[in-house]
């Protein structure tokens, strides 16, 4: 089945002076979230910025690839602790994005581990949409 989410902002104002709220429509879990170009090219003082709604997407998709990789593998994890940074230059753009996981998964080798989180970060929903854009790995075993 087929889903679609959906959210909205609303942005008042130039760019650099002006600021907006992003709403999560389909869920309702996060609230309205302030948005500037400060919080985005600068610093975030308690704004969100696309880039940061990008990195939890990206890190909570990857999270969920990378356990179901590993449960059809027979080794399902215990807990995943993943962060995304994305990194986002004025002028150019998103320049690249790094996972970072640590993960407890009783019964595999390391090997096998890192495999598996490089299978998720190619495979996963979010890594294909960005796939323009430079994504790097690091991974734990814990």
């Amino acid at each position: 089945m087929a889903t679609t989410r959906s959210a909205h902002t609303v942005w008042e104002g130039n760019l650099l002076e002006g600021n907006g709220v992003v709403t999560f429509d389909s869920s309702g879990a996060i609230g309205e979230q302030p948005v500037t170009w400060a919080s985005r090219a600068q610093e975030a003082n308690g704004k969100t910025s696309p880039e940061e709604l990008i990195a939890a997407a990206h890190s909570s998709c990857f999270s969920m690839a990378f356990s179901n990789i590993l449960n059809k593998a027979g080794t399902p994890p215990t807990k995943l602790v993943t962060s995304a940074d994305v990194s986002f230059q004025p002028g150019e753009g998103i320049t690249g994005i790094h996972l970072t996981v640590e993960g407890t998964v009783p019964g595999i080798d390391e090997a096998a581990f890192l495999a598996a989180a490089d299978e998720a970060k190619v495979g996963c929903p979010v890594s294909q949409a960005l796939k323009a854009t430079p994504i790097t790995l690091t991974a734990k075993l814990a």
